[in-house]
């Protein structure tokens, strides 16, 4: 599939499971109307048992990393063709929108009775682009460029592949799946204090890593009391006081949407791109459990796992014509040349262009990602 659709921060749907996590005595309940107390080990039961199929509400999703704001948009890959000489540095470019600024999308799920229905409005200055799938077919549309992809499954063994979103957009459950899966016996889960989002109680589940391996000091994920589902997710660099990142839902409408929202036609004057994705794309599972929200991209151009937990590292194979992304002026603009490549730091994620174009990113010390690239 293009790269349109890879992901700096996947938000692949993976299992709930913190195996080994080292689980630490819940806080007290507190003043009189506050949640019952429940420790760590009950909390993430609760996000795994979650049964929510559909719902409807607004994600706010902020970045404070230290980078200058790019243009809303400014990283849309959707009118992007396979083989395009400039899709790897609009691929580049969605990317690092991801870390700067705000972005405010509208998000509808249906999962009842199997549908794998999803939708996806991202707000820009008068402008959207959308993500609609339903079954086995898939829309990307961005407004303002008046161009859309439609990608159609050849086959719907594997409904839950690919959970595509924009690179900017991942939701608040999709990221707590990342983060809960990130989490081993080097993580210390407590239970905060109680907390309100979207005007819902929650438990405040943390996970702190304790290796030092990683630019992550905490992630804060709000749990809905009533239901299980992550209702905010809050990621602190190591060393800082407050969140470098947060995504959250502003509104919440626990009721299933209406079908009619995942069609799409496109408007009139769009310019399509019709693209298939093989049948047999998802059908193998990877060695790196890391590497599944990946299955589905062809092997020529499929990120490369490696790595575990909170120290992963995702290569990017460099594209068809990888001089359009190494000597990108946005590049040149946000990174520092050094030895090898051209180096984007944050507090919280490290993202390393080699000379030959191939990218190496991941939450972990520079260092890692330039011996990463020089194995």
């Amino acid at each position: 599939m293009s790269k349109v659709w890879k992901r700096w921060i996947p938000a692949a749907v993976v299992g709930v499971v913190v195996a080994g996590a080292a689980v630490a005595v819940p806080l007290s309940a507190g003043a009189a109307g506050a949640l019952p107390t429940k420790s760590a080990e009950e909390v993430l039961a609760l996000v795994a048992g979650s049964s929510v199929t559909g719902f409807s509400g607004t994600v706010e999703q902020t970045s404070d990393l230290g980078l200058p704001s790019l243009p809303a948009g400014a990283g849309s890959a959707s009118g992007s063709s396979e083989g395009s000489s400039d899709s790897s540095a609009a691929a580049a470019s969605s990317a690092l929108e991801l870390l700067t600024g705000s972005h405010t999308a509208r998000v509808y799920v249906d999962t009842s009775n199997g549908a794998g229905n999803l939708r996806v409005q991202v707000l820009d200055q008068l402008a959207e682009r959308d993500v609609i799938r339903s079954g086995d077919s898939l829309w990307l549309y961005d407004s303002a460029k008046q161009t859309a992809v439609h990608a159609t499954a050849a086959s719907t063994s594997a409904p839950d592949a690919d959970p595509t979103s924009p690179a900017e957009t991942a939701t608040p459950q999709q990221l707590a799946q990342k983060f809960l899966a990130a989490a081993d016996s080097t993580t210390d889960v407590t239970v905060g204090g109680d907390v309100t989002v979207a005007g819902r109680s929650a438990y405040d589940l943390v996970l702190t890593p304790q290796s030092g391996s990683t630019l992550v000091g905490a992630v804060s994920i709000a749990v809905d009391s009533a239901t299980g589902l992550p209702l905010r997710v809050e990621v602190t660099a190591a060393g800082a006081a407050d969140p470098a990142f947060s995504s959250s839902f502003t509104a919440l409408d626990l009721s299933t949407p209406p079908a009619d929202l995942f069609s799409f036609t496109p408007p009139a004057g769009t310019t399509v791109t019709e693209k298939t994705v093989p049948s047999g794309a998802a059908s193998t599972a990877p060695a790196n459990p890391a590497q599944e929200q990946y299955a589905h991209v062809p092997d020529a151009s499929k990120p490369v796992v490696t790595g575990s937990g909170w120290s992963s590292i995702v290569e990017i194979p460099a594209g068809s014509d990888s001089s359009a992304l190494t000597s990108s002026p946005l590049l040149a603009q946000l990174t520092t040349p050094v030895a090898g490549g051209n180096l984007l730091s944050t507090t919280l994620l490290n993202v390393f262009v080699a000379s030959d174009g191939r990218v190496f990113a991941g939450s972990v010390p520079a260092e890692a990602l330039e011996a990463a690239a020089a194995q």
